[in-house]
């Protein structure tokens, strides 16, 4: 679909949205609270390598003091933190917190920014076919309308599962930190990533991935307080992973990780977990988490070349890896 055409329906969405024009004062108002955010990253920080020292996407404010949430990869580790209201001058910004789990971070900007906060919504009311709305920092033209095509997991590579994942086409290009809104023009998801999902007769189609907002209101006041969610902490083995056809490989172990110190290399395949036998990726990380609480022995059963080894890793909480400038809790 050409960029006209998204805009067009975009149009047509908030003005069934909002009950009247699109120069609605409430419509203006909800979009202009998308704003932009950019982060720098210093050299040596663990997610360089992957993600970039230089990274810019958009964050929603979501209450009158200011919080902004965001997808968190765009701030982790950062050492400085613009954000800048669409006409507006960038102001200066804080890292707040950051929830592995759930991957949501918030900041703050260091000045007021004029601009009415977003309402939280409720994402378990939605389903699939539903119409909704993307919006990134830049007002009317970075609003595209959107359908549900799928409420379903997510598992990343990156030991990162969501249990209900939103997936919305057609794929909005500025995804990382969107608002997703629903037809009342509450926030009901925070865009996280371009993804491809498979549709019987037709093939992969592209899709965003969001996050659920309903994730956010038990972890919210000590993301707040704490920079971090309050759970008890998941085992982590510092590996990305890949499935294909059900085996499970290794694509990349984190330097000095508990995967890493353990024997584990890039092209393993990891078979079992405490003896049992996994039978996809959410499953690899559904086993290796109920084995107990972070720093847990995990007994996986790998295949290193020929041979299948037996491997104890010895897990950790990895935001003993977490390098954040100015995060609450977050160890420097």
């Amino acid at each position: 679909m050409r960029r006209t055409g998204m805009v067009l329906m975009g149009v047509v969405f908030l003005v069934g949205l909002f009950g009247h024009a699109f120069a609605d004062p409430s419509a203006e108002a909800t979009l202009k609270a998308v704003v932009k955010i950019r982060s720098v990253i210093p050299q040596e920080a663990e997610t360089a390598a992957t993600l970039g020292t230089q990274r810019e996407g958009n964050g929603v404010v979501i209450d009158a003091e200011g919080t902004i949430l965001t997808v968190g990869y765009l701030i982790r580790e950062a050492e400085s933190i613009e954000v800048s209201v669409a006409g507006s001058k960038p102001v200066s910004g804080t890292f707040v917190g950051y929830d592995f789990n759930s991957g949501f971070g918030l900041l703050k900007a260091d000045k007021p920014l004029d601009v009415v906060p977003v309402s939280l919504g409720q994402s378990n009311a939605i389903k699939l076919g539903d119409s909704l709305l993307v919006a990134g920092h830049g007002g009317d033209d970075a609003a595209q309308a959107v359908r549900v095509i799928s409420r379903s997991e997510f598992a990343g590579y990156w030991e990162y599962l969501l249990e209900e994942a939103i997936y919305t086409v057609p794929a909005y290009p500025n995804f990382g930190g969107a608002a997703l809104i629903s037809p009342e023009g509450k926030l009901v998801g925070i865009v996280s990533l371009f993804n491809q999902i498979p549709i019987p007769g037709v093939g992969l189609l592209p899709c965003n991935v969001s996050i659920p907002i309903d994730l956010l209101s038990p972890i919210l006041a000590s993301l707040k307080n704490t920079g971090r969610s309050g759970k008890t902490p998941k085992p982590w083995l510092g590996i990305n992973a890949e499935e294909s056809h059900g085996r499970i490989f290794i694509t990349r172990v984190t330097s000095g990780g508990p995967a890493e110190k353990a024997g584990l290399k890039p092209g393993d395949m990891i078979l079992a977990v405490d003896g049992k036998e996994i039978t996809g990726l959410s499953d690899l990380y559904r086993k290796v988490w109920a084995v107990g609480d972070a720093g847990v022995e995990v007994p996986l059963s790998a295949l290193q070349g020929i041979k299948i080894r037996e491997i104890k890793v010895h897990s950790i909480d990895r935001n003993q890896r977490v390098r954040t400038k100015g995060g609450k809790g977050i160890s420097l």
